[in-house]
This record gives structure tokens, C-alpha cells and sequence, in this order.
């Protein structure tokens, strides 16, 4: 492979603002694996945003953007698994596998796509200094009429049409806008972008925690839902907590510790097979390998405020926010009933362009 822009490369990232900011072009914030792809001819690499390939992993994907893009280009993008309408987490992680059989199984069950929004090079020349405009401008050149699994994200100079975006596409599995400044130049792992999430809030069981990593010191706080047959689900965890906090925490939560944990909802943890029946904490992961998994046990009595951006399944799509306590909330009130649901949207809808 011999490109102006060689890999690996890690991609230019977003910081967290409030408001969709004015004067810049937005685009839909897309829940997938982030991933810069290389092309010369037949030579095809997929980084991850840390750099590793992820080529092994996506091998159907790795034949489209063989096929569909241009003969030298390096495309900056995310890849994506859609199913019934929405994007689809859970199952693009089930792709991070050690087995060669199961991923080329699951590449012809669950087939990914590639959703391509900057081009950092194309050809001989490098774009990684060129303003964003005429790099969005070169990237619609480059892929006119380009065919599914690969798309073109699509974007808009227009913030109301950002603001309409930010409210339906959530329906479809987004979470968020993405702005970028027009005379953007390209420069990887700097946060010159602007991201806005939703942000809601919701009261859940704490009904464990989780040590910190520097000592005996709260980590993070285990956070439950009841389901509508009265089963405790574990839905995530609330964490960055300051370090007097963490160390406020573990006693004003010893009078709820449970040692050992009998009659805990959480009890059987450790059995794999519990975690058929109910939604645990230390479920075994490909993703957690050696990580010490165990937590400490409390009465599930407390309940707290948290602040989440939006749900995957039936849990938590990301680390929630702490609010506050609720003590005029009893445990069994705290359900899946209060979240909010999003108004379905079709993502056919949402790459068919503004």
C-alpha cells in the first residue's frame, strides 16, 4: 500500500456542547464503530479509532468498499449494523470475534454498512489540509452513485434542518448531531468538533457498586430497572465522581452492603447461565477479558436520579450521569415504564439524504 495519507490514522473527534452551534455543517451522529478505511487497488485496510484493523472483522464490508470506492482514497466513516429500521449496537459488537467461522457467519446474517462523511485522501494528494467544504465537496464527487453497504452520510448547511434531524432521527437508532466548522482542516485525535446528545433522566435501583481502580473507593454505582413481572435488571452504571466522593460513598452506602449477598436480585452474578433469565451485572464479555468483574452488594433500597442519553435494548447505551438521591422514590416504583421512547424512524429514511 503506498497512499499520501498511510495507515494507521486515528480520526478527528467531537466535544460535548449543549446546543446545535450556527454557521457550520451538521450531520447525523451515528452509533457504530468508528473507522478510517484505506484503498489502493486491491489492498483494503479498515483502522479502528485507536488504529487496530478491523478488516478481519467485516469481511463482507471489506469486499464492498473494494468494489465501490475509488481505486486510491483513504474515507473517514462508521460502520453500522441495521436491523428492523434502526441502528443496532449489540449486534456490531457481536462482530469482535476471535473465531474466523462465526464472524463470516454472522457477516451473512447481520452484514454491515459503511456510512462515508470525510475523505482525507484521494488519488496522490493529501485533503487533510484542505477546508472541510471541498473536502465534503470532493467526497460527493468521489462517490456518486455509490451503492449500499456503502453510503454517503448526509449533511446540511441549513441548522434548521439539523435541529429536525436531531429530534427524528433518534427513532432510528442516532444519538445526537455532529457540526463542524466549514474551514475545518483535517487533524486526527484533536476535538475540533462539536457533538449534542440527548440527555434525559430517569430514577433506578442502586443495588451495587463497583470498586475504583486507585483503591477501596467507590468506581461506579450499579443501577437497576424492575421489568413489569418484578425482576430487578441491571441497566448500568453511573461513575466520574470526584475522588472525596468516591471515598464519601463507601460509607455512607455501608449500612445497604450485603456480605455475603444472599437473597440479593443479583445474587447468581457469577453462573453464566443466570444471565440467560435476567440482565446481570459481570455478564462474561470478549470485551472485558481478564477485568476483575466482581462488585459489592447492597439492599436494593436507595434510589438516584441519573441523567442517560438514550436506551440500546434494555439498558443504558452509555456510562449515565449522577443527578441526585431520591429518597421520596420507593424501589419499586423505579421501572422501564418512566423512560421515554423515541418515535420510531425508518434509516432508509435517514440515508436517503435532506
Amino acid at each position: 500500500m503506498d497512499l499520501p495519507v498511510m495507515p494507521p490514522v486515528k480520526p478527528m473527534l467531537a466535544k460535548s456542547v449543549k446546543t446545535i452551534p450556527p454557521g457550520m455543517q451538521y450531520e447525523a451522529k451515528w452509533d457504530g464503530f468508528r473507522a478510517i478505511v484505506h484503498r489502493d487497488g486491491a489492498d483494503v485496510v479498515i483502522g479502528s479509532r485507536t488504529g487496530k484493523p478491523l478488516t478481519r472483522y467485516f469481511p463482507e464490508l471489506a469486499d464492498a468498499l473494494r468494489e465501490r470506492l475509488p481505486e486510491r482514497c483513504v474515507v473517514d466513516g462508521e460502520i453500522v449494523i441495521v436491523h428492523e429500521g434502526r441502528l443496532d449496537f449489540d449486534r456490531l459488537t457481536e462482530r469482535i470475534h476471535p473465531a474466523e467461522s462465526r464472524v463470516r457467519m454472522l457477516a451473512e446474517r447481520t452484514p454491515s454498512r459503511f456510512i462515508a462523511f470525510d475523505l482525507l485522501a484521494l488519488g496522490d494528494t493529501s485533503l487533510m489540509n484542505t477546508p472541510l467544504v471541498e473536502r465534503r465537496e470532493a467526497l460527493e464527487r468521489a462517490l456518486t452513485g455509490v451503492e449500499p453497504p456503502v453510503h454517503v452520510a448526509p449533511a446540511t448547511t441549513d441548522i434548521e434542518v439539523a435541529r429536525g434531524w436531531f429530534e427524528q432521527y433518534e427513532g432510528a437508532g442516532l444519538d445526537g448531531v455532529i457540526a463542524k466548522p466549514l474551514d475545518l482542516k483535517y487533524v486526527p485525535d484533536a476535538r475540533l468538533m462539536y457533538k449534542v446528545k440527548h440527555e434525559r433522566t430517569a430514577d433506578v435501583v442502586v443495588a451495587g457498586y463497583r470498586f475504583h481502580k486507585s483503591g477501596p473507593v467507590v468506581g461506579s454505582l450499579l443501577l437497576g430497572l424492575y421489568d413489569e413481572k418484578g425482576t430487578l435488571h441491571h441497566v448500568g452504571v453511573c461513575a466520574a465522581f470526584s475522588e472525596r466522593r468516591r471515598a464519601e460513598l463507601v460509607e455512607e452506602l455501608e449500612p445497604l452492603r450485603m456480605d455475603p449477598p444472599d437473597g440479593h436480585p443479583w445474587a447468581a452474578w457469577a453462573d453464566a447461565a443466570a444471565h440467560e433469565s435476567a440482565r446481570l451485572p459481570g455478564a462474561p464479555s470478549r470485551w472485558s477479558g481478564k477485568k476483575d468483574l466482581s462488585w459489592v452488594a447492597l439492599r436494593p433500597e436507595r434510589v438516584c436520579e441519573v441523567a442517560y442519553d438514550h436506551m440500546e435494548g434494555d439498558r443504558f447505551r452509555h456510562t449515565a450521569q449522577f443527578r441526585r438521591w431520591r429518597p421520596d422514590r420507593t424501589p419499586e416504583s423505579c421501572g422501564y415504564a418512566q423512560l421515554e421512547e423515541p418515535v420510531s424512524y425508518d434509516l432508509e429514511q435517514v440515508l436517503s439524504g435532506p
